[in-house]
């Protein structure tokens, strides 16, 4: 309609605005106002935690109302393009093809979402786009459907791609297999093998090129297995001087040149000795206790992602690292067993980087009942949301219902990082001591 209309490109140029400001909401704005912007979000999220303590009958400190002082947003390295990670999906673009691989625009309730390419968008890499670019002529070639809803059948679903500074670019494609038998769904892998390494995706360059078959909106490795199609099983990234090897759903900050600013901090603001045992909650390949293993006596690294572990594993060994541990499992079942036996001489301090969703309550209870840990990194990419809660757990009075009978901890000094430049978030980094 709008095409007959002659008003497509007009309507093209409002998805494409409406892609950008709902990925990037700040892009339009100058660097240094899209700090300040952040910092008064932070601001507000330590004004709220204050009053949640006051309610908690902790007296915050009289800081504008701050809970602990606030210091300016660190500046990320890189402003544009600054993504190591990026996941695209598939679905009907604006133009009506159903094959459209890109970002999402609009919302379920109202019925209007439209799956728009992300080539204008500033903090995706151009690498990025052009393998999205590859994979949508290849899906658009296949005979096969994409997969939009599980039920209706379909098979092509999401894209992630993942690049280095060392120039190499993994690329992970999910596919829904349906009923189809594993001779077709070996002839998929083969033709998408050959796109990729002998047809037009060859200029992609890619390192590696993974396959899982996906009956799931997100599968992890031990659910469905990752296959390798094609190239090396890993890719490899340079922070702060050593080697790290990433695997398909390993956790990597996405800004490698500000995750060097943050972890140098977080050095900093450990205050660590030679005799201190550095305990890394959530620690995923192992990037920040081995960056900081050089300062301490011991690391003890704990991941749920068992492939994360191996690669920790891998890193320490490749950088001639030999006071590192890793523990694979949950955190909330792992952490109580190691800190149960631990002996009050030997000083902690903990790092914990959690995702969104934050700490399990028993991670918190563990913590708080080891009196050897005075110090505490809390790393948060959303604090307002399920950190709060730990925020608070961690700062709470005694509890013996809860069973947290360990001294509270106090808030003492909160920097934001600019790990995510052109959106609205933040990484907090809040410095707990009791």
């Amino acid at each position: 309609r709008n095409q007959e209309s002659g008003s497509s490109g007009h309507c093209l140029a409002v998805v494409l605005s409406r892609l950008a400001n709902a990925v990037t909401p700040l892009w339009r704005l100058p660097y240094q106002e899209q700090l300040q912007v952040k910092y008064e979000s932070q601001r507000k999220i330590l004004q709220t935690l204050a009053s949640r303590l006051e309610e908690l009958g902790i007296d915050a400190q009289k800081l504008g109302g701050l809970c602990c002082p606030l210091q300016p947003v660190v500046p990320s390295p890189i402003i544009n393009g600054y993504r190591n990670k990026s996941t695209f999906s598939v679905n009907r673009g604006p133009d009506g093809n159903p094959k459209t691989v890109g970002l999402y625009v609009g919302t379920g309730r109202e019925r209007n979402i439209v799956c728009v390419k992300a080539n204008h968008v500033e903090n995706i890499p151009s690498k990025h786009k052009q393998v999205a670019q590859y994979y949508e002529e290849f899906i658009c070639r296949s005979p096969l459907d994409s997969c939009i809803l599980f039920h209706e059948g379909g098979h092509w679903r999401e894209l992630v791609v993942r690049t280095t500074s060392c120039g190499h670019t993994m690329a992970v494609i999910t596919f829904h297999p349906q009923q189809l038998s594993q001779e077709a769904l070996a002839t998929q892998k083969a033709l998408l093998k050959e796109f990729f390494t002998c047809g037009p995706g060859a200029v992609c360059a890619l390192t590696s090129l993974y396959f899982q078959e996906s009956t799931m909106t997100r599968c992890s490795h031990e659910q469905s297995p990752y296959q390798l199609l094609h190239g090396a099983p890993h890719i490899f990234e340079e922070l702060l001087g050593l080697k790290f090897r990433i695997s398909p759903d390993a956790f990597f900050q996405v800004n490698t040149a500000g995750a060097e600013v943050l972890y140098q901090a977080v050095g900093e603001l450990c205050q660590a000795t030679g005799d201190t045992v550095l305990l890394d909650i959530c620690c995923g390949t192992g990037t920040v206790g081995l960056s900081l293993a050089h300062r301490v006596s011991k690391v003890i690294g704990v991941e749920v992602v068992e492939k994360a572990i191996e690669d920790a594993e891998w890193n320490a060994a490749f950088n001639g690292i030999s006071n590192c541990e890793f523990h694979s499992g949950k955190a909330e079942a792992v952490l109580p067993q190691l800190l149960a036996s631990w002996e009050d001489a030997q000083p902690l301090v903990a790092v914990v980087n959690p995702s969104r969703a934050g700490l399990h309550y028993r991670v918190v209870r563990a913590i708080r009942n080891c009196r050897s840990i005075r110090r505490l990194l809390y790393i948060s990419c959303k604090p307002e949301g399920e950190a709060m809660r730990n925020f608070l757990e961690l700062c709470c009075p005694p509890d013996p219902r809860k069973k947290l009978a360990g001294e509270p901890f106090a808030p003492v000094l909160a920097i934001p990082f600019d790990m995510f430049p052109h959106t609205v978030h933040c990484e907090l980094v809040l410095l707990f001591t009791r």
